[in-house]
């Protein structure tokens, strides 16, 4: 009973497949090969553009460069160890003094530079109170020489 013969010319109905486990039948999206497409379409489309390359040209005026003849004038403040200011070789006796001495080079134009040159023991309040006293007055070029003594 168990077999089945073949008659010549019959055609046999095909085998089912055995149920799943309740009867549903799967069907799922292989996506796989979906996901190949697209990262083979992205590598195409990188390859193949061309390189971004935006340039702003200006044409900028051509100015000849001025010849400076008169070099810019300096002026050496010192702060000794003591909180002595020091204007250029004359020492200062006062605050005023120094505050007169930096309102008149304010004043001039173009303004000379201070070069301070504090000493690496003198109190930082004093020079504070230097930096203060020059930003009262409106001076605008001033800077710190000599540092390599601070390198410690």
């Amino acid at each position: 009973m168990g077999e089945r013969r073949r008659e010549p010319g019959a055609v046999l109905p095909p085998r089912r497949a055995p149920a799943a486990s309740g009867g549903n039948v799967v069907c799922d999206i292989n996506t796989t090969p979906l996901i190949d497409v697209m990262l083979v379409l992205l590598v195409t489309l990188i390859v193949s553009l061309p390189v971004m390359t935006h340039a702003v040209t200006l044409n900028l005026p051509q100015v000849p460069p001025q010849s400076n003849s008169t070099q810019p004038q300096f002026i050496d403040l010192e702060i000794d160890y003591d909180g002595t200011l020091v204007w250029d070789g004359t020492v200062l006796t006062s605050w005023e003094q120094l505050e007169t001495y930096l309102y008149t080079e304010a004043q001039r134009t173009p303004q000379p530079e201070i070069h301070l040159r504090p000493d690496p023991r003198v109190k930082y309040d004093r020079v504070a109170k230097v930096l203060a006293a020059a930003q009262r007055n409106r001076l605008q070029k001033l800077g710190f020489v000599d540092t390599e003594a601070f390198r410690d």
